[in-house]
């Protein structure tokens, strides 16, 4: 298959497993039953703007609310209010807008409705500590976090043992109104404790299991901020808490269904689809060494047929050594890239489905059997820039950076590798 076509057609299968996603196709068939009282609408997340607009859309009585997104993904809603902030490292608005949000849902009584709309990305935009905790603190655990490897479910965890709206905050100063949870999965596993770190679920970890994360990566946090922590006010709102019996929670959208609907995409092209799993989490770099080899093995008959598509999500992570421009997705391919070492018959796409890889405005890239050669050529060596961290330098050289800008939807990371003799 030639390089066009082969591009073309993982490109296909990217923006279909992005368009499976969006809140305006799947949100409007899990409306809760509407309430005696009055209907808030609250979220946080990438996604958060686009859920807020589909609910308006479909909701056929009252409303108010306050939803914040990411900077750039706000859109046009008549009676919820968009707030944008920072991701992934928090800001003083997204402080603001969760301490309003606090506000918004007191008072309430049992005839009143709480919608929760979270999606990936509403960790950073609800920034608001604990007593005792500033956001330049909130800002510098978060920081180090991103650069130490730990998985999406132990940076969750320490998050919400810092915050005093996560891990069921939210959700118990909601009480005693009933509480509708619409969520936009983004983490392997599906767990709602880890969208979003649960601002309106219970959380079944403990402040010792976030202390017990911050030194087995040997993070450095002040001590006051371990103060905190080991202290009774940072434990989080528990199953069987009294002030939570009255709450649905329900997953509008998931990775899986987004690889679904791109796999449709590659069986109508004649390749056969083989799904390693919605939930690979590991070092991007690892991930890439092992399906690396798993493509190899087909390319060569020893496991599926040709021609074919092997597919798979998750959410890698990337322990930072180097001072490049990062990149969990970048940095997948070019471990892999390296791994097929430009094996002819072979192409590749990954991507965030959110259309940020890391912090930058880029959704990820493809590799064609080339992408060595062309950087060599280049005088670029693929080993220093793994070595670096500096996956989004190496495919914006080379002109095979894949950039959507804001997706409005957040379904984890997307990657398909593409055999063909």
């Amino acid at each position: 298959m030639e390089t066009p076509q082969a591009l073309a057609l993982l490109r296909r299968m990217f923006d279909a497993a992005i368009a499976a996603a969006q809140p305006s196709l799947t949100l409007a068939r899990h409306l809760p039953e509407r309430p005696k009282g009055r209907t808030i609408v609250i979220g946080a997340g990438k996604a958060s703007a686009a859920m807020a607009q589909a609910f308006e859309a479909a909701w056929p009585g009252p409303l108010e609310g306050l939803v914040v997104t990411r900077y750039g993904y706000a859109v046009h809603c008549q009676r919820i209010e968009i707030v944008e902030a920072a991701h992934p490292v928090p800001d003083a608005a997204g402080h603001d807008a969760a301490r309003r949000m606090l506000d918004l849902v007191s008072g309430l009584t049992d005839d009143d409705l709480v919608v929760s709309l979270v999606s990936g990305g509403g960790s950073s935009l609800l920034p608001l500590p604990l007593a005792g905790i500033s956001l330049e603190d909130k800002q510098a655990v978060n920081r180090a976090l991103l650069k130490s490897g730990a998985t999406i479910t132990e940076m969750n965890c320490v998050r919400r043992h810092l915050s005093a709206i996560k891990g069921g905050r939210l959700a118990a100063a909601c009480y005693p109104a009933r509480v509708c949870n619409l969520l936009l999965s983004d983490v392997p596993g599906d767990d709602p404790i880890d969208i979003a770190s649960g601002p309106t679920v219970a959380d079944p970890t403990t402040r010792h299991d976030a202390l017990d994360i911050i030194r087995r990566y040997g993070l450095d946090v002040p001590d006051h901020v371990l103060r905190v922590l080991a202290s009774d006010a940072a434990e989080t709102v528990k199953p069987g808490d009294p002030r939570l019996p009255r709450i649905d929670t329900t997953l509008i959208a998931t990775p899986r269904m987004a690889l679904e609907a791109a796999a449709a995409v590659a069986r109508d092209a004649g390749f056969s689809v083989h799904l390693l799993g919605d939930a690979i989490e590991g070092e991007a770099r690892d991930v890439g060494l092992v399906l690396g080899g798993i493509a190899l093995e087909a390319a060569g008959h020893q496991l599926f047929p040709t021609p074919c598509v092997l597919l798979s999500g998750g959410e890698t992570t990337v322990t930072v050594r180097g001072k490049g421009r990062g990149g969990r997705n970048v940095e997948f391919l070019l471990a892999l890239a390296m791994t097929l070492r430009g094996h002819a018959g072979i192409h590749a796409l990954a991507g965030d489905t959110d259309g940020v890889d890391g912090q930058e405005e880029i959704a990820g890239a493809v590799i064609t059997p080339d992408t060595l050669a062309r950087a060599w050529a280049l005088g670029i060596r693929p080993r220093d820039a793994l070595a670096n961290n500096d996956g989004h330098g190496f495919f914006g050289a080379l002109g095979d950076a894949v950039v959507t800008g804001p997706t409005l939807t957040n379904v984890n990371d997307f990657r398909a590798i593409l055999i063909a003799p």
